[in-house]
C-alpha cells in the first residue's frame, strides 16, 4: 500500500469524500463517503452510505458511487477511474471495484473488522483475480477515523 503525499490531489479528493461522509449523518448512516474520478481527474460521481435511508444492506458509498459513475460514463468498465473512499472497502465493495475495472483505489481509515484492501483480506490485490487496482491507503486517515469514532460514540450514548 502506498501512502499518499501530503497536500496531494488525493488529499483534496478525500476532503470531498469526507463531505459526502458527513452527509450520511443526516439520515443516521455510518459516515462513509466516496468519490469517483475519471481518467482525467474530474469528479464523475459522489456518494455516501445510504443503508439506513434505503433499508438496503448493499447501499455502501462505494457501490452507489460506482453505479453513478457507470451511469455518467455510459459504461460499466471504469477503466482509468479512481475511487476515493473514507474507509477501507469491505469484501463486497472490493469485489465490485475489481469487477468494475477501477484503476486505482484510495482510502482513508483502515477497517480492522471488515477491511478487504489489506486489513483482513486483500481482495483488491489478489493475484487470482483478473484485475488488480493500485491501492493507496492512509490518506487523511485520522480525519476519516475520527468521524467514524464520533458517530459510534454517539450511537453508544
Amino acid at each position: 500500500m502506498t501512502p499518499g503525499p501530503v497536500g496531494s490531489t488525493d488529499d483534496s479528493t478525500m476532503r470531498l469524500a469526507l463531505d459526502e461522509a458527513r452527509a450520511a449523518l443526516a439520515h443516521g448512516d455510518v459516515p462513509v463517503g466516496a468519490v469517483v474520478l475519471n481518467a482525467e481527474g474530474a469528479v464523475v460521481a459522489r456518494a455516501h452510505n445510504e443503508r439506513e435511508l434505503a433499508q438496503d444492506p448493499s447501499a455502501h458509498a462505494e457501490l452507489i458511487a460506482v453505479r453513478r459513475a457507470a451511469s455518467a460514463l455510459g459504461t460499466w468498465r471504469l477503466l482509468g477511474c479512481t475511487l476515493v473512499v473514507t474507509l477501507e472497502p469491505c469484501t463486497m465493495c472490493a469485489g465490485a471495484l475489481v469487477l468494475a475495472r477501477v484503476k486505482r483505489v484510495v482510502y482513508g481509515a483502515t477497517d480492522p473488522k471488515a477491511g478487504a484492501a489489506g486489513s483482513l483480506w486483500d481482495v483488491l490485490r489478489d493475484p487470482r483475480l483478473n484485475h488488480r487496482p493500485d491501492v493507496t491507503s492512509g490518506v487523511l486517515a485520522e480525519e476519516s477515523a475520527e468521524l467514524l469514532r464520533e458517530f459510534f460514540r454517539a450511537q453508544r450514548a
